[in-house]
């Protein structure tokens, strides 16, 4: 059913109240529309961080093998891979006839300059793959063998690398040599199904299909970060598909008759942050936070299940850690809300209420508008810790210019709200957010030994019987004295327009290589 008619506009005003809607228009059955909560900030393959960024790039570039849904290590742009006996290389095989989107040539060199090149300390990238996939692996080199081989080679052998590396963007070597970084960040030559052809900085992106793969010919991301112009424009049939839907919308969206919501139990883990870095340390409120019994005070503070059921429309088990069930340790029980021991605990490690009613005070920093109706669930935080005697300083910020930056740097805090992307597929995936010191996603500057050094003995364990044992150890010392305020799997809430058939995923890809028109 199309909307295209001012009678649909007016409809869809009377149920939303005073929204702001770009028109009515009838679009072309040849494209898909995506609405997003958070702006983009580059198409540099080695600074995108965050899943907005990743789901568009996610069809412009193409990657060695993919993840499904279900963690089925399927082949893209290789076919086959080997193992070297010691783990340490990784040998693919590329399809023939490759090419990115400039019609070059997509051969083994171009996949070794593309790790190399994401590796260079030159360039100083700190997305995802070099501060998380290459810290996480040991990345050390990458080199062809001839025009269709080519060899990763990692420090040490790693039980998960085969899907990490899955997150790796796949360009050609002679359209980015030719390029500055300035050039590449927004004018990505790409090797995926889709080429960029437009972007309006904070408005849309717009693809067009260069390859078999995909339904429409066209997709185009537009960027929305109010909830309820989100839900109307959905309802008015000018986008197809909308994230972060907040709960209080899903009941005028299911009665509109034009769309539909999906939830889904997500797999993101939803944090309360402590930065223990030297520099934070200094600031208010910073040195008490580096006591662990202070830490695990503030878990008993807050009443994760009352902010689950009032701000986010659900029933939710609080999180024991960083690993999504059921990969989790089954002996960790959630740490309930309890005030009262809250506050008896923070006595205990030596900060009382002073005269006027405050323990210390602390700066908490959180983005908005990138998750389920975050800046609610921030509120609510703040002030179940001013409840137990903290003086928060509360800062929100705008996501994608002000806050992604403070993450590239691991700077917020010395409090900070957070959500980073999890799977089901491996429990040390999950737990890779922490496998070094330095890793680009320790954004809390955790440095406990008794997790840090378990490592290498998790990597090369000879059964998984004994790989779980390590795993649940560590899970305990992370649950008992870890960087996080556990607090929830973030639920997914997705609109869609009755006019397409797409499955939203838990892990919040994206992807719209299979919507079809229905």
């Amino acid at each position: 059913m199309k909307l295209s008619t001012p009678t649909a506009c007016a409809a869809v005003a009377g149920l939303l109240g005073a929204v702001v809607l770009t028109g009515c228009t009838e679009r072309s059955e040849d494209t898909i529309v995506v609405g997003l909560s958070a702006d983009i900030t580059t198409f540099e393959p080695g600074m995108i961080s965050s899943r907005d960024n990743a789901n568009i790039a996610r069809h412009i570039f193409a990657s060695l093998f993919t993840l499904t849904a279900d963690g089925e290590h399927v082949p893209e742009l290789a076919h086959t891979l080997e193992i070297s006996d010691d783990g340490t290389a990784y040998v693919y095989t590329l399809s023939e006839g490759l090419t990115c989107h400039d019609g070059e040539s997509l051969t083994a060199e171009d996949v070794a300059y593309t790790f190399n090149r994401i590796a260079d300390p030159a360039n100083r990238f700190t997305g995802n793959t070099p501060g998380f996939v290459f810290t996480s692996i040991g990345f050390e080199s990458a080199e062809a063998l001839d025009d269709l081989r080519v060899q990763i080679n990692i420090a040490q052998k790693n039980p998960i690398a085969f899907g990490l590396m899955t997150e790796v963007y796949i360009h050609c070597k002679d359209a980015y040599e030719a390029m500055s970084l300035d050039d590449a960040a927004s004018n990505p030559i790409g090797s995926g199904a889709y080429r960029l052809a437009s972007w309006t900085r904070g408005s849309e992106v717009v693809l067009e299909k260069v390859r078999d793969l995909g339904n429409f010919q066209r997709v185009v991301w537009r960027i929305i970060p109010e909830a309820s112009t989100r839900t109307a424009e959905l309802i008015a049939g000018n986008v197809d598909i909308i994230t972060n839907v907040v709960p209080e919308q899903i009941e005028t969206i299911d009665g509109s008759g034009r769309a539909h919501v999906q939830v889904v139990r997500g797999t993101r883990r939803m944090y309360l942050g402590f930065n223990l870095s030297d520099e934070h340390a200094r600031m208010p409120g910073g040195d008490a936070i580096q006591d662990p019994a202070v830490r695990r005070a503030l878990q008993y503070a807050v009443d994760v299940p009352t902010i689950c059921r009032q701000l986010l429309s659900g029933e939710c088990e609080r999180a024991t850690g960083l690993v999504n069930p059921p990969n989790d340790n089954p002996n960790l029980t959630p740490y309930p809300y309890d005030a009262e021991l809250a506050e008896r605990l923070l006595d205990e490690a030596g900060w009382p209420r002073g005269d006027d009613g405050m323990r210390f005070a602390i700066r908490m920093q959180a983005g908005q508008g990138r998750y389920v109706n975050d800046v609610n669930v921030v509120l609510a935080i703040r002030q179940y810790l001013q409840d137990v005697g903290l003086d928060i300083d509360l800062e929100l910020m705008e996501w994608a210019s002000v806050y992604t930056p403070l993450l590239r740097e691991r700077s917020m805090g010395p409090l900070f709200f957070l959500g980073t992307g999890g799977g089901l597929w491996s429990p040390i995936y999950d737990m890779t957010d922490m496998a070094q010191v330095g890793s680009g996603t320790n954004y809390t500057h955790w440095s406990d030994p008794r997790w840090f050094d378990r490592w290498p003995e998790l990597v090369n364990v000879g059964s998984p019987e004994e790989q779980r044992s390590i795993i649940n150890e560590m899970l305990q010392v992370f649950y008992d004295d870890g960087p996080w305020l556990h607090l929830y799997f973030q639920p997914d809430f997705y609109g869609v327009s009755s006019r397409v058939s797409w499955e939203a995923r838990r892990d919040e890809h994206v992807e719209v290589f299979e919507a079809a028109l229905k």
